[in-house]
This record gives C-alpha cells, sequence and structure tokens, in this order.
C-alpha cells in the first residue's frame, strides 16, 4: 500500500510542478509597478478561475493528502529489524596466537 501512495505522490509532485509553471503570473506588466491595477484590492482584481487554478487546487490537496497519509504510514510503521538480531556469536574455537613483543628500536647512523 506504501508504494502505490508513494508513486501517486511523486506523479502528483510532478503533475503540481509543470502546471505550476505553466500559468502566468499575476500583474507581470509594467502598470503594476507604478499602481495601474485596481486599487479596492492588494493584489489585483480576481479574474475567473482557469483550469490551471483549478488543477493547481485539486493537486495541491491530492499533494497534502498523500503527505500525510506517508507520515502517518512510516509514523505506524513497525520497527525495522537488525540484520543482526538473528545471528548468534560463537566462542572462538582456539585462543589467539601469542605476539612477540616488538624488537628495540636501533639508533640512527649519521654520516
Amino acid at each position: 500500500m506504501i508504494y502505490v501512495i508513494t508513486a501517486i505522490h511523486v506523479i502528483v509532485c510532478l503533475f503540481l510542478i509543470i502546471v505550476v509553471l505553466l500559468q502566468s503570473g499575476k500583474s507581470a506588466d509594467i502598470a503594476a509597478a507604478f499602481g495601474g491595477m485596481g486599487s479596492q484590492t492588494a493584489f489585483g482584481p480576481r479574474g475567473a478561475a482557469t483550469v490551471l487554478t483549478k488543477a493547481t487546487t485539486i493537486s495541491a490537496i491530492v499533494f497534502m493528502l498523500t503527505s500525510i497519509t506517508l507520515s502517518v504510514m512510516a509514523f505506524r510503521r513497525p520497527a525495522s529489524r537488525s540484520v543482526l538480531q538473528g545471528v548468534q556469536t560463537t566462542a572462538p574455537k582456539q585462543a589467539p596466537a601469542q605476539q612477540r613483543p616488538l624488537p628495540e628500536p636501533q639508533p640512527l647512523n649519521p654520516r
């Protein structure tokens, strides 16, 4: 189930990026810099919702729902097992070999 939701999430992410980049910005012309838009609203008059605006809204809602669902599923998922959880340790069969002491350092011969 988590793989299906992850796949939907990735597809919605890509779709949301494309839809947002295809939209034109509001008040993008030079008249907006000098107050050429309507003075009643802060961001200019609101036009009718286009297909891209509706697609952005729907994909943003689906993105948020899949994000919340994935985070809840990750939180409720049982703790992952360790790779070494079922491995039993055994005692060594032989004692390790005795190490010889290091030889004394020889003085350097100056020329």
